[in-house]
């Protein structure tokens, strides 16, 4: 596992070359799996909305409920 600070506060987890997890603060808020991106439905921050926003930039990611960004750290760990 490669571990990446971006920003204060933001993190890139990289698992494995088709596997990589933003952790914004405390909290994966979205992914990169087998080629298709991923962020959370859930409304956070303004500060974790810009983190999404800057690692999502141009490109289109698809929303799914946060227990499954939560479940899928749980499953690195």
């Amino acid at each position: 596992m490669k571990i990446k600070h971006l920003k204060n506060n933001l993190t890139e987890f990289t698992i494995d070359s088709n596997t990589q997890v933003l952790v914004s603060y405390d909290t994966p808020v979205a992914a990169y799996l087998g080629g298709v991106y991923y962020k959370t439905a859930k409304k956070w921050s303004r500060t974790t909305s810009r983190h999404l926003s800057f690692w999502l930039e141009s490109v289109i990611a698809i929303e799914k409920d946060q227990s499954f960004f939560d479940n899928l750290m749980a499953v690195q760990a």
